[in-house]
Order: structure tokens, then sequence, then C-alpha cells
């Protein structure tokens, strides 16, 4: 929980700071705030991609390298497709592609194992079917 509300809170400002540099485009505003809302934006893509990448090594050297319960190893691919997916929202080009596959990469991975061992109205399983729309 903890991870995913530092991790939710970064998400949105960076949406936020994104509106903001697109409208700010439009208008054509001045340089110096265009060169604020770049920076800030960029110290929230450093910290948004460290915590992420945080994450995904926890979950690959340490959780699913030891886990055994199907529900359990769902719940993790999951939430790894997850990180990946809020790193794919805020790469560009060939950074974002990796992440977007590998996104999808878990997020199959947690759909074959739940199709075959989870019923279909187990809650991680639905939330797996949410995430991975």
């Amino acid at each position: 929980v903890a991870y995913k509300n530092v991790v939710g809170a970064r998400r949105s400002s960076w949406r936020i700071i994104n509106s903001i540099e697109v409208r700010d485009h439009q208008k054509e505003a001045k340089e110096w705030r265009q060169g604020v809302n770049r920076s800030y934006k960029e110290q929230v893509e450093k910290e948004l991609s460290q915590i992420c990448d945080e994450i995904i090594n926890l979950i690959d050297k340490n959780l699913l390298s030891n886990i055994e319960q199907n529900e359990s190893k769902v719940f993790f691919l999951k939430m790894k497709g997850d990180y990946y997916r809020y790193l794919a929202e805020l790469s560009v080009d060939e950074k974002r592609t990796s992440a977007a596959d590998k996104s999808l990469e878990a997020y199959k991975s947690a759909d074959t194992i739940a199709s075959d061992e989870l019923k279909c109205t187990d809650p991680i399983r639905l939330g797996l079917a949410l995430n991975f729309s």
C-alpha cells in the first residue's frame, strides 16, 4: 500500500504537470515558465522511474521466485504489469515500447495462471482483468 500511495501521488503530479505543459505550449507561455514546468516534470519522472524500477526488482528477485500459491503469483505478476505500465505512460520511443511489452508479458502470464487456477469471481482475477483491459 505504501508504494501504491507514493507512486499514485507522483503519477497524479505528472499528469497535472503534463497538462499544464500542453496548455502552456498551446498558449505560447513565457519561456521561463515552460522551463520550470519541464524541469519539475523531469524530476517527477526520475523519481517515478526509480520507484517503479525498485518495485519491479523487488517483485522479480524476492517475491515471484519464492511463491508457490497461484493466487499470490497472479497478484504479483499483475503488480509487475501495473508498474511497467506506469513506466510506459511517462516514457517515449524505445523505452515506452519496452515497458509496454514487459507490461503485456506480465499481464499475459498472470492471466494464464488466473484463467487456469482462480475462480472467475476471485477479486485478484477481476482486478487483473480490469487493469489488463
